[in-house]
């Protein structure tokens, strides 16, 4: 199952290495793109559970980095709720 990392730039500038199991974070995010804080992590919610599906269908269990990255992104995106303009930008695709 082909994996990847991305980056993003949370809204104070701080960069994030992220991880996901499959590719599906490219029909999600796109690099350059920024995202309203809630947007990105509704994507990043969709995105990361359907690669844990995926990974779940192949092997039996769930991804569990996967889900740790999602709850990851779900914590560090709390500390930005009480801006109302906080966006994310997916800085690239690494690998």
């Amino acid at each position: 199952m082909p994996e990847m990392t991305f980056t993003i730039r949370w809204p104070d500038g701080t960069q994030e290495h992220c991880y996901s199991p499959s590719l599906v974070i490219k029909d999600y995010f796109a690099p350059g793109a920024s995202y309203p804080l809630a947007d990105f992590l509704g994507r990043s919610r969709e995105a990361l559970t359907i690669a844990s599906d995926r990974v779940a269908a192949r092997y039996g269990f769930s991804c569990s980095r996967a889900l740790g990255q999602l709850a990851r992104l779900e914590a560090a995106g709390g500390t930005f709720s009480t801006h109302p303009d906080a966006r994310v930008v997916v800085e690239s695709f690494d690998a």
